[in-house]
């Protein structure tokens, strides 16, 4: 598999866990993607929009031979597939799925952008990725604002639901 991605992954309807873990069951059955490696499950307040329930966030990594475009509709029918409606900014959703880092590649479209242009303000997405890659780099983003987010550790709103080991915690993280 020629290409590395992190995709960030959500849900805050119905049986959050389940759709996390459908949509990750759904992308490494795909020829052309392997499943590397996936972070604990956290619960995270939501941003933008605050008035709706929980979410459930991990970041996954994974080695594919589709292009970022091709992944980006992959990632797109899934959540098609799992009933994910696009009604409101930032709303209330059954899964979604995010690309944030597509190799040390910088794309503009007008479906896609990578590296995700707001990971870095989102606990939520920075908390899960730098667990599974601690010392992650990428040149499109200012790598002292990086930094400093991975060094703050800032996880206002982030707690740990289920460890990468399969343990229910259901507590805030340490800081």
């Amino acid at each position: 598999m020629e290409n590395t991605a992190f995709i960030g992954l959500g849900s805050n309807m119905g049986d959050r866990y389940q759709y996390l873990i459908k949509a990750i069951d759904l992308l490494d059955c795909h020829s052309a993607i392997e499943l590397v490696n996936v972070s604990s499950v956290y619960e995270t307040d939501p941003v933008g929009y605050e008035e709706q329930d929980l979410f459930l966030n991990m970041v996954i990594e994974v080695k594919t031979y589709l292009t970022a475009n091709e992944l980006l509709a992959n990632c797109m029918n899934i959540e098609q597939l799992l009933g994910r409606k696009r009604e409101l900014r930032w709303g209330p959703r059954t899964i979604d799925l995010d690309i944030l880092l597509f190799n040390q590649e910088n794309i503009e479209t007008e479906k896609l952008i990578v590296p995700h242009p707001r990971m870095l303000e989102r606990a939520f997405v920075m908390v899960p990725l730098l667990e599974i890659r601690p010392d992650i780099r990428f040149p499109a983003l200012d790598q002292s604002r990086f930094l400093r987010h991975g060094q703050s550790r800032n996880t206002e709103g982030v707690r740990i639901w289920k460890r990468k080991n399969g343990e229910d915690v259901f507590v805030p993280i340490e800081s």
